[in-house]
């Protein structure tokens, strides 16, 4: 049988794009290398605009992630010992990886998806029409969309040439806390930032609230959670009184680069087409939209309307003109967070007296 479309990985952008394609009538393979649930190193915090995206691929079961989520209406920066607050509006929600994950392939599977887990890609091979290589067989399609992340096999080698001196971890974990605060707080500090922010109601988890404390940090400066959470005193002091309620999970490299819409004729979604700054929260929404999209492109190629080379190019097209700025924006802020703190400190002070910076600044990342 050759498939329509094959999606490699099932997180966000895959599930994303193969529940997007199934009304179509495409046939649709989905291959995972991993089992759900599980643990991923995300911030967990799924942006407003994305909401409506994630309530229509789920399945109706599923759908009390959204709606049982905590809210997040405000946003808090704590940096160079200033504070800078921002409201979130319309709010966002709090949704665990191990939850979103799970819902979306187990939606994937009820609208018809031929979903495997266990089903690592070793290579595709093709312009189109695709042989997906696995450890169990080869698959055929027309087309395939790759949302394996960042950083596998699949990648192009340009990506892999982009890899920095400066070794970048990602790590996270969950904690109950008493009465932590509804919203999202970034703690930033030289070489780093960790962002927590509440992600599960008490009554799931006993006293007080579940709380995710995700992290990206430079080698150099810290090489787990601990250290972390010592790097900045007011982080350090508000985690006292935390108690751990999962191992930490940890992954690298993390590597920024120019959106790599297509490669090898495959649309990337997702990370796999770049990695956004994930202190904007909007990597699970781009994930969506992305997956989405790329959906959205080929379905013209299914009813033979156009040809493969064709809905690429849209899809890249498009993808530049509606994703791509967020990743632009983010690079700005990026760079602005990491000058000098003698340039850097007179910045954040005009911010805190003109909110309305602020908030344009939260907008340019939506």
């Amino acid at each position: 049988m050759t498939f329509d479309l094959i999606v490699v990985g099932g997180g966000p952008a895959g599930c994303a794009a193969a529940i997007s394609a199934a009304p179509s009538g495409a046939s649709v393979l989905l291959l995972e290398r991993a089992r759900f649930p599980r643990h991923k190193v995300c911030g967990e915090f799924v942006s407003a605009e994305s909401l409506d995206l994630l309530h229509n691929l789920l399945a109706p079961a599923h759908q009390r992630i959204i709606t049982e989520a905590p809210r997040i209406a405000h946003g808090r920066i704590f940096v160079d010992g200033a504070e800078l607050g921002a409201e979130i509006a319309p709010p966002a929600a709090s949704i665990t990886r191990f939850d979103l994950d799970a819902a979306l392939w187990n939606s994937c599977v009820q609208c018809g998806v031929e979903a495997r887990e266990d089903c690592a890609v070793q290579s595709v091979e093709g312009p189109g029409p695709f042989r997906v290589n696995t450890a169990h067989g080869h698959f055929d399609a027309k087309s395939v969309i790759n949302a394996t992340g960042r950083w596998s096999n699949l990648t192009s080698q340009a990506m892999r040439a982009q890899k920095t001196k400066e070794r970048w971890i990602g790590v996270k974990a969950h904690f109950r806390e008493a009465c932590p605060p509804p919203s999202v707080d970034l703690y930033f500090f030289d070489g780093g930032y960790c962002g927590v922010q509440p992600i599960t109601p008490a009554a799931r988890n006993g006293p007080g609230m579940c709380v995710n404390a995700c992290a990206m940090v430079r080698s150099d400066v810290a090489t787990s959670l601990d250290e972390v959470l010592r790097c900045h005193p007011a982080l350090l002091g508000r985690s006292r009184g935390w108690q751990p309620l999962m191992d930490a999970v940890y992954t690298s490299p993390l590597v920024f680069h120019d959106p790599e819409p297509l490669h090898g004729g495959m649309l990337q979604a997702g990370d796999s087409a770049t990695f956004v700054d994930p202190f904007i929260g909007d990597g699970i929404s781009l994930a969506l939209r992305s997956g989405a999209l790329a959906t959205q492109c080929l379905i013209r190629f299914f009813r033979g309307e156009c040809s493969l080379q064709q809905a690429a190019l849209t899809y890249s097209r498009l993808y530049k003109q509606r994703l791509a700025p967020v990743f632009r924006a983010s690079s700005k802020l990026r760079r602005m967070l990491r000058v000098p703190g003698v340039i850097r400190r007179p910045v954040l002070s005009l911010l805190q007296r003109t909110p309305s910076i602020t908030r344009q600044l939260v907008k340019m990342t939506r």
